[in-house]
């Protein structure tokens, strides 16, 4: 069945897979490439998957459900969503819209800073079409080649064609681009990891990563950061922050099941954080290594280094690259609709306006941080995005009430959830945001 639009006009996803694939690549990024499977190497191999798994299920059957359902209860962004539950209560709904600009101001903070990122991605899996990348040697080369590219205005040119095609896919809206492009990009970009993952499984040496990743230790259980850690990469996997997956719920037609969409979203993202891990830990392996790095410096050194020495590299990093740069642009997408979904709301702009609009500030702003985007992003992943989700998880669950929220859960569902969500959503879900947020602030270099 054909979805355009929803009953207040507003442009819509035509499918529950098109609204669960743009979801999935909205949650699909950098943390499940080039975080998760270091923090698996350093954390226990499987044993960190242990904890991750708990937290998933328990941040998706919670918050993920929740911002989905409460997008579409009030068929609108953080300001109008927030606005409406405040009006619900209280018969006010100004004081919820001005908390409602917090995850949207995040959103835009966040976006710039993963414009940037996406930059680099863009260069690199050009580059490794053209040669530019595999022309450096060793790791010394690669790491002068990255901190040029990473240095304040070292990367205009690919940081704004990376921007200018991420605002004309937004330009064409929701089921006209958003839509279109994640049914595209998501199945391809799951395609060439599972190709690199076999590929790489049949290198010498690679059997030691594999068997790292799948064996068990129990007592790395007793050690309370692989929890923490763990804790952190499943929240910021999930992409919950009150802004991103509240917005494209305020897309999806009542007729969908939300709970059957927050699971397959939960599964497949971390389908790519393991496929991501089965290709990164067995290629050092191969190396006689041990994946001890993360972050930029293991995308963008370590990893192009490693990929030279290997047989057939050139191609390795030519599907590489072109992976991760379909997920960093599935969710640079993402993180912009909040700020430009809020401007239509708000000021009453068109679609192309309101993108107009928000790509300048981008553009303008995300060029500017290009030598600073490491402490920018901390402080969005510290703060932001966990301030963001809580208080997303606070309007829906405490200030919405129950009955309404059981309600918007349950539209369109055979069976309702059973009594458990409830509870576990009001004090579980929040409780673990406001964990999230002050393990952030406490441990060095924050969890997420």
């Amino acid at each position: 069945m054909t979805r355009q639009k929803t009953t207040a006009g507003r442009d819509a996803f035509r499918s529950q897979w098109g609204f669960q694939l743009a979801c999935i690549g909205s949650a699909v990024g950098m943390g499940n490439i080039w975080l998760f499977p270091a923090r698996m190497s350093r954390y226990g191999g499987a044993t960190f998957l242990i904890p991750y798994i708990l937290f998933v299920v328990l941040i998706a059957s919670t918050g993920v459900i929740g911002e989905m359902a409460f997008g579409r209860a009030t068929g609108g962004g953080p300001m109008a969503a927030f606005g409406a539950a405040a009006q619900r209560r209280t018969g006010r709904r100004d004081w919820g819209e001005a908390l409602g600009l917090i995850p949207v101001a995040g959103s835009l903070a966040m976006a710039i800073g993963y414009s940037v990122v996406v930059g680099w991605l863009l260069k690199y899996a050009v580059g490794a079409f053209t040669g530019a990348v595999l022309a450096n040697d060793g790791v010394a080369g690669f790491d002068a080649y990255f901190s040029a590219t990473a240095s304040a205005w070292g990367n205009t040119a690919w940081q704004a064609a990376a921007m200018v095609v991420t605002f004309l896919v937004m330009a064409f809206g929701i089921s006209g681009g958003i839509e279109k492009v994640n049914k595209v990009l998501m199945p391809v970009f799951f395609i060439l990891f599972l190709v690199l993952a076999i590929y790489i499984a049949g290198l010498p040496g690679a059997m030691d990563g594999y068997r790292y990743i799948f064996v068990l230790r129990p007592k790395e259980l007793l050690d309370p950061m692989v929890w923490v850690y763990a804790l952190g990469q499943a929240f910021f996997s999930l992409s919950i922050a009150g802004n991103g997956t509240l917005i494209y719920g305020s897309y999806l037609s009542k007729n969908e099941d939300v709970p059957s969409s927050a699971r397959t979203v939960a599964f497949f993202d971390t389908m790519a954080a393991l496929l991501a891990a089965m290709v990164i830990i067995p290629a050092m392996a191969t190396a006689g290594e041990t994946l001890d790095k993360s972050g930029p410096g293991l995308m963008f050194i370590f990893l192009p280094n490693l990929f030279k020495t290997m047989p057939g590299g050139t191609v390795i990093m030519m599907v590489f690259f072109v992976a991760a740069l379909f997920a960093g642009f599935t969710s640079l997408v993402n993180l912009f609709e909040a700020p430009t979904a809020t401007l239509q709301e708000k000021l009453r702009l068109s679609r192309r306006q309101a993108v107009a609009v928000i790509g300048a500030v981008g553009l303008a702003v995300g060029l500017s941080i290009q030598g600073i985007v490491s402490g920018w992003m901390d402080i969005c992943s510290i703060y932001a995005c966990p301030v963001g989700a809580l208080l997303a998880g606070v309007f829906f669950y405490w200030v919405y009430g129950r009955e309404g929220c059981l309600e918007q859960v349950n539209l369109a569902r055979e069976k309702p959830l059973g009594p458990w969500f409830y509870p576990l959503a009001k004090y579980g879900f929040c409780g673990v945001t406001v964990l999230v947020l002050i393990l952030g602030a406490v441990v060095k270099g924050g969890i997420g």
